[in-house]
């Protein structure tokens, strides 16, 4: 039975998202699971995937058109059902502008012989970020292999191709200088650089947070040296590497087990309480930063989850995040530590109720049994909506992250 295939919601409150690719060529089958089409939203390019086996009849608006949450997009029928009416069932499903039946010739024409159509070569799909390299490099698909989904082309085939092209290369000639072409200098000495579509999204989202979210901040450190400990034994037989922030993430699911009133997030009616810990974790990809979510923290080990987290970074990279990738939780961790930065706050991310923002783990001089020692500290920032969590609450949440942190077997246990 054919169905229509609508734009999703693919982030909450989104209005609109832009149709970027087709993965699946007209009269194609595919199978469930298998990605439909390449949705661009202000935080990822996200696949839609096929609920149940089936066929691409038509396709009702090209790539890169701006389309309305719940607007049509293609038209999916049952596997087999190529040979139909593509017009009839539009109009029976009630989609706007669709194609009457042709006009009937006059009989004493006779058609010409149909032509045969010539071949059309076979497409080759890629990722929007691989796309835009391999026009910087000057090299077209058919030039690159592809190791993505379904051989779809992504960053790291054309890292591969523009590598081997530089190798195969002769050198160059040498030539006398050109007189290079006088540009003028920017006016006022700025120049101005025209906001893109994800830039303009996510300066409105995080103005919206601000303004609509009461924002409070609860600030603590934790002695991490018993962490760092634990790491270093882990990572001896851990099959994934495990970062600081591997451990600040299980941390915060002992956190939110310890204390549950904070696993919540404001709705218009209530205040909806999660049994599973699911977190976020921001990302900072070539498209700018994204918040994928890891589900059920409390029942992953520090190696699952450094695994995980390292798989949302390759396939943000690669542009085949998926949508339920982006939805659910109720807190994000954000960490600036690897660049130096000892502590900052950071903006909610809608619907969430809080975000953990972790600085650089530094020596500092602390008293311990009425003695001065030295001590690694990692500065923690927790901002937290006031709607759906309070002070003495995010208090209590924060003792208990504390503690799970400076006592780290907790997070094995």
């Amino acid at each position: 039975m054919a169905t229509l295939l609508r734009m999703p919601e693919v982030a909450a409150g989104a209005t609109e998202a832009v149709l970027s690719e087709w993965l699946v060529a007209e009269n194609t089958p595919f199978t469930t699971g298998e990605p439909i089409a390449l949705i661009e939203t202000d935080k990822a390019s996200v696949e839609v995937a096929a609920e149940m086996d089936g066929v691409l009849l038509r396709a009702l608006l090209p790539s890169g058109t701006s389309v309305e949450v719940g607007s049509p997009m293609a038209l999916l029928g049952a596997d087999g059902e190529q040979d139909v009416d593509v017009d009839q069932l539009l109009a029976d499903l009630g989609v706007p502008g669709a194609s009457a039946p042709p006009p009937v010739a006059p009989p004493q024409e006779v058609p010409e012989p149909a032509r045969p159509k010539p071949t059309e070569p076979e497409r080759v799909f890629s990722s929007p970020l691989a796309r835009r390299l391999l026009k910087e490099a000057g090299l077209t698909p058919e030039q690159v292999r592809g190791t993505g989904p379904n051989g779809r082309i992504v960053r790291r085939d054309v890292e591969t191709a523009i590598a081997q092209a530089k190798q195969a290369a002769p050198p160059e000639p040498a030539e006398a200088p050109r007189p290079q072409a006088a540009v003028p200098p920017p006016q006022a000495g700025y120049q101005d650089v025209p906001h893109s579509r994800i830039r303009r999204a996510i300066a409105a989202r995080l103005t919206e947070s601000k303004q609509v979210i009461p924002h409070f901040y609860v600030t603590r450190r934790a002695r991490v040296d018993a962490l760092l400990a634990l790491r270093r034994q882990l990572n001896e037989i851990s099959p994934a590497k495990i970062s600081v922030n591997d451990l600040v993430l299980r941390a915060v699911a002992v956190a939110h087990q310890s204390v549950p009133e904070a696993n919540v997030i404001w709705t218009e009616n209530a205040l909806r309480q999660f049994e599973s810990v699911d977190i976020g974790v921001a990302i900072a990809a070539e498209r700018g930063l994204i918040t994928p979510v890891l589900r059920g923290v409390e029942k992953t080990s520090p190696s699952a989850i450094a695994a995980q987290v390292r798989d949302f970074v390759r396939r943000a990279g690669d542009g085949t995040l998926r949508q339920s990738d982006l939805e659910g939780g109720s807190i994000s961790v954000t960490n600036l530590g690897m660049f130096g930065v000892e502590e900052f706050s950071a903006i909610i991310n809608p619907p969430q109720s809080a975000i953990l923002a972790v600085g650089a783990a530094v020596p500092e001089p602390v008293v311990a049994d009425g003695e001065v020692e030295v001590a690694t500290q990692l500065s923690l920032v927790l901002s937290v909506d006031h709607r759906a969590i309070d002070g003495a609450l995010a208090a209590r949440w924060m003792a208990a992250l504390t503690q799970a942190l400076e006592e780290p077997l907790r997070l094995v246990a």
